[in-house]
């Protein structure tokens, strides 16, 4: 699933990042890798989604999150 399709207050591992070098380069830069774990915080659609990662916050357009995939994590 993409990153875009998880709930707010749930949490995910990064599985995957598809796109161009010039996007791989920003999501990798702000600590989103493979076997991240990701907390969505805010997932209003229209808006950005807002996740909490690595000890930082970090908005996210759709268009990204359709890049970034993600398998969700069952406490």
């Amino acid at each position: 699933m993409s990153l875009s399709e998880v709930k707010e207050n749930r949490e995910a591992l990064v599985s995957g990042i598809n796109g161009d070098a010039r996007f791989m380069s920003r999501i990798t830069s702000i600590g989103l890798t493979p076997g991240c774990r990701v907390k969505v915080i805010k997932n209003d659609k229209n808006r950005p989604v807002l996740v909490y990662s690595r000890d930082t916050m970090i908005a996210l357009n759709r268009n990204e999150c359709k890049g970034i995939t993600v398998e969700e994590v069952t406490a």
